[in-house]
């Protein structure tokens, strides 16, 4: 039998993204994380959504307005203020705008993560239809494994 340190993932998963969205299934990926992860490194990701500024059009799609700065730094230093208090220690955090799938994916392997952490929502069948889900579109597109958590009920 070997003897681990107290710092090695027993998992294999030694650095651990997690995708917060501020809702609650997200701080349940999260506590998930903390607890089946002893460990490993933790990087905090959120994806302050620039598509905030698009406008539905006629074809049921988005079209890109074009942004407001202001706004949007507004909600970049709100978003900073919020993930900065869900951190623990021998965490980190990084914050990003943009699109949340593209921004997860980016970011975590620009970081070698080994594994993407995100919590689940319920959508009722229409938004899920025009909206698709960033759970879904994360584990579709990862080059890495994605860990999917759903929040119980």
């Amino acid at each position: 039998m070997t003897h681990l340190e107290p710092s090695t993932p027993r998992s294999g998963f030694a650095r651990i993204a997690v995708g917060i969205d501020f809702s609650p299934s997200s701080q349940h990926a999260l506590d998930v994380a903390r607890t089946r992860f002893p460990g490993a490194d933790i990087r905090l990701l959120h994806v302050t959504d620039a598509r905030v500024t698009a406008t539905p059009d006629l074809m049921g799609g988005m079209t890109p307005s074009l942004p407001d700065s202001g706004l949007l730094q507004a909600m970049e230093h709100a978003d900073a203020g919020r993930l900065n208090e869900l951190l623990m220690d021998n965490e980190d955090a990084e914050l990003l705008i943009g699109d949340p799938v593209t921004g997860l994916l980016d970011a975590s392997q620009r970081w070698a993560a080994d594994l993407l952490v995100v919590g689940t929502h319920a959508k009722g069948p229409l938004e899920h239809f025009f909206l698709g889900s960033t759970a879904e579109k994360l584990v579709a597109r990862s080059p890495i494994p994605v860990l999917t958590v759903r929040l119980g009920r």
